[in-house]
């Protein structure tokens, strides 16, 4: 079976077409032109096919392990991430001042998509270092930058995220680590994390975790939460790291996918307390939290393109060799035929690549939104807001459907595990759950998004796609049409439902926006490629099709009763 090869002609023409890379302003600052980022994206694919991809089954088989109270990654892993932080590839968009790149997010999307797709349980390490840094940019005092940021955003230095306890999962406001102020600034740090994504290991000599804890006095529920940096090593004034930390790794889970990545159990204060220092204001960490998360969740979204398209290449790759059967329309037997042949093997190929290249869009024009709304554009900056659990649930539903998909292709050579497919169900299925379950996107969609502002972005968003559907003539514009005023329709039907009503709606919401606007940047990528205008032909038919039965569920929405389930 064939390995990952990163597919870099559908990616640079996203990049190009769709999210306007060249005209960001941080890719004009650096001087990012073409054939820069041609030489990059060519040597991350080259670093993604040739050292992360052939560990992706290793760290499957092997896993990790916590031996005498230290976490054991597999083979490879700490080679391969030495490779990877040495190489630079930490550093892409982060602040120059600090020794980072300066380049757009939009490129590390794409860069991120290949670490995804070639292993998601390494891609994991610095997907969580990521969102850790952009807390300590956003809210961390000088010293604290100056101290920690130079190492994690080369990479030397890892760092996590600490949100969930056991009584507190989705609900952060229950959460009930402590921490209690000392006489030197600082704080003790006492409790218990769960699901802790990297949270120990030894690829790194430091790990920055930010932890989510509440003071003696804080108020009650997400208003008495702050935000604290607790290192694994506390360093000198030289950066130097010395003495250990109370935080310790007590277990790590047993899973059904990612095996590669240890998710841990983290215990504090079990020593005297662990040291840390808050990071912005007392009571502030849910504000921090959401600079964490709303980057860590696009870049689940890309992890769900990544590992749909490697499932997809090892699904045509399969169907394009294993001979079955003979052409359903040939009356004699005649020689039998690669299974590509038949129609069902093509139409459950063609929903894994015209969805892929819909999401990819989708996602690269949010990085782009992104991008442009670190800047002055407040419209980009709303728009990337309102597409971000798009992004993040959409996508990671086209994983989970592509993995199965492929899986099916395979027949029952899919179900065992020799062939790998399977590998990617279970992966897949983590991405709809983590970094807020999809049911948790589309109430933020729906609550946070629609009704806050009335429908405003998303109207300004229907206003482009109209503009485009009327004047582009592509295949599949009547239909794209259709899908937008079915989603406009459906947003006015949102705003009209009551509360509950409305979150009960809301996945369905989420689903037909998805639909459409990951169709609409398909269709802005097919006006520059007529070779993809057969995808875009079969989208509209099969995926965007679906734009009216999902309008009139959410039509027709009522919330089930809690008692229609029985005693």
């Amino acid at each position: 079976m064939s390995e990952y090869r990163p597919p870099l002609a559908d990616m640079a023409a996203t990049l190009d077409h769709v999210a306007g890379l060249y005209d960001l302003p941080r890719a004009q600052s650096a001087g990012l032109d073409r054939d820069m980022a041609a030489a990059v994206m060519a040597e991350a694919a080259r670093f993604a096919a040739d050292i992360l991809a052939p560990l992706n089954r290793t760290g499957d088989n092997e896993g990790c392990r916590l031996d005498d109270g230290r976490v054991a990654v597999p083979s490879g892993f700490a080679d391969a991430y030495e490779q990877f932080w040495k190489n630079g590839w930490n550093a892409v968009p982060f602040d120059p001042a600090y020794g980072g790149q300066g380049l757009p997010w939009t490129l590390t999307f794409a860069l991120q998509e290949m670490w995804q797709a070639a292993n998601l349980s390494f891609g994991l390490c610095p997907l969580l270092n990521q969102a850790a840094i952009e807390a300590l940019q956003a809210y961390g005092t000088e010293q604290q930058k100056q101290l920690y940021l130079a190492k994690m955003i080369s990479g030397e230095w890892a760092g996590t995220m600490q949100l969930t306890e056991p009584q507190a999962g989705t609900d952060v406001g229950a959460l009930r680590t402590r921490a209690e102020a000392q006489d030197d600034g600082t704080y003790k740090i006492f409790g218990q994390k769960i699901y802790i994504t990297f949270g120990d290991h030894e690829m790194t000599d430091n790990i920055i975790h930010m932890v989510l804890a509440r003071l003696p006095d804080a108020p009650a529920g997400y208003k008495g939460i702050s935000m604290f940096l607790v290192p694994k090593f506390i360093p000198d004034t030289a950066g130097v790291p010395g003495v250990r930390n109370d935080a310790y790794c007590t277990g790590i889970e047993h899973k059904m996918g990612i095996h590669g990545s240890p998710t841990c159990t983290m215990q504090y204060g079990e020593r005297g307390g662990a040291v840390g220092y808050l990071i912005g204001r007392e009571n502030e960490g849910l504000k921090n939290m959401f600079i964490m998360m709303n980057n860590a969740r696009l870049s689940v979204g890309i992890q769900g393109v990544g590992l749909a398209e490697r499932a997809y290449q090892k699904a045509l790759a399969y169907a394009r060799e294993r001979v079955q059967g003979r052409r359903i329309d040939r009356k004699e037997r005649g020689e039998d035929v690669p299974v590509i042949a038949h129609p069902d093997v093509r139409r459950m190929l063609m929903v894994m690549r015209s969805k892929i290249l819909a999401g990819r869009a989708l996602a690269y024009y949010a990085g782009a939104m992104l991008d442009r709304g670190h800047g002055d554009d407040r419209q980009a900056a709303a728009r990337a807001d309102l597409l971000t659990p798009v992004v993040k649930s959409w996508c990671t539903d086209l994983a989970n459907e592509a993995a199965a998909l492929g899986v099916q292709v395979h027949g029952g050579m899919g179900f065992i595990e020799e062939t790998g497919a399977a590998q990617y169900v279970r992966d897949a299925r983590i991405l709809t759950i983590y970094e807020g379950t999809n049911g948790v996107q589309a109430q933020d969609l729906y609550a946070q998004k629609i009704r806050r502002d009335g429908g405003a972005a998303a109207g300004l968003l229907l206003q482009d796609i109209n503009d485009f559907a009327a004047q582009s003539g592509v295949p599949g514009c009547d239909m794209l049409q259709q899908g937008a005023q079915c989603l406009e329709q459906a947003t006015a039907m949102m705003q009209d439902h009551d509360i509950l009503t409305g979150a009960y709606a809301s996945v369905a919401y989420q689903t037909l926006f998805g639909n459409v606007t990951a169709g609409w940047l398909l269709a802005r990528m097919a006006v520059h490629d007529d070779g993809l205008h057969p995808v875009l032909d079969f989208y509209s038919r099969d995926i965007m099709a679906d734009s009216v039965a999902l309008r009139d569920r959410i039509a027709k929405a009522k919330t089930v009763e809690e008692n229609a389930f029985g005693s």
